[in-house]
């Protein structure tokens, strides 16, 4: 018995050792395997982010983020996430050199102060995207209607504001398709410019929306405004616009905003006197590449 325990005794000793380092070497190939595509998401604040991965595949998910510059510079963009968004004639600036800026307008639902918005832009002869949903388009069919009586782009933000990425490629056109067909029974043309809901996106979903004929349209600046309960005040959103000037801006702003609605005025005003115009968002599409 004696002589059992020892060899027991012994066997411990040399396999428990072997087993640690058994374990110890397979640890970061379990820890890669549990993140999917080796992605890194870099949180860059204010709700937006960089994915940083290296790797790139036809199933892979993007989050569309930007690290703001500063002085003039340009923000800096996901270098895989910017070149698969130029593969499909997609933007995020400008042409490059040309000191003009660009105002979108992203509408989930309308919280009274889209009419507001819309007042200035015809007073200061600015043109914009307004990025609508299926449901924005049923509840607020009235403000659509003055968007495209006032020379303004609406913009297929999907019919349900799902995440294209978690779609199957038919419900994915489906989202698109929706939308489209309302607005042009309506009025008799075709969206120009899509905007994944939540700047979600992967490959498929953006071939699908060029082959149908859209520009997806990201953008070089955003700022946390859509959480409409907590104001800022009009001078901080005056404040951020104006730190965050560059050449070929695309400007993302949420129209439930109060802040918004009523720093604009003075934001166009002051945009071109820092020598900016803004340009017309046609400009940027496909058919005009």
């Amino acid at each position: 018995m004696r002589v059992m325990k020892l060899k027991i005794s012994k066997w411990l000793y040399v396999a428990v050792p072997m087993i640690l380092v058994l374990v110890l070497l397979a640890y970061p190939v379990f820890m890669s395997a549990g993140n999917k595509g080796g992605a890194d998401l870099t949180d860059v604040g204010d709700g937006e982010s960089i994915l940083t991965s290296d790797k790139v595949s036809a199933s892979a998910k993007y989050a569309w983020g930007i690290k703001r510059g500063s002085n003039g510079s340009l923000p800096e963009v996901g270098s895989k996430e910017s070149a698969l968004l130029k593969k499909y004639g997609g933007c995020y600036l400008g042409k490059e050199g040309e000191k003009k800026i660009y105002l979108t307008f992203d509408e989930g639902y309308e919280n009274g102060y889209t009419g507001q918005i819309l007042a200035t832009l015809e007073k200061t002869g600015v043109k914009a995207v307004f990025f609508i949903t299926g449901d924005y388009y049923d509840r607020s069919n009235d403000l659509v209607v003055k968007m495209v009586n006032e020379g303004h782009y609406v913009g297929n933000h999907t019919e349900g504001h799902y995440s294209l990425p978690t779609l199957t490629e038919e419900k994915i056109k489906t989202e698109f398709e929706i939308l489209e067909n309302k607005y042009y029974e309506q009025f008799g043309q075709h969206m120009k410019f899509m905007r994944p809901p939540m700047g979600e996106f992967d490959e498929k979903s953006l071939k699908i929306s060029a082959d149908m004929g859209y520009t997806c349209m990201m953008w070089s600046f955003a700022y946390k405004d859509w959480v409409a309960d907590k104001p800022n005040g009009a001078d901080y959103a005056h404040k951020m616009v104006m730190e965050n000037l560059h050449d070929g801006a695309i400007l993302l702003l949420h129209a439930v905003s109060p802040d918004n609605a009523e720093a604009l005025e003075k934001i166009i005003t002051d945009v071109r006197a820092a020598g900016y115009e803004f340009g017309d968002p046609a400009e940027l599409a496909i058919a005009a590449n």
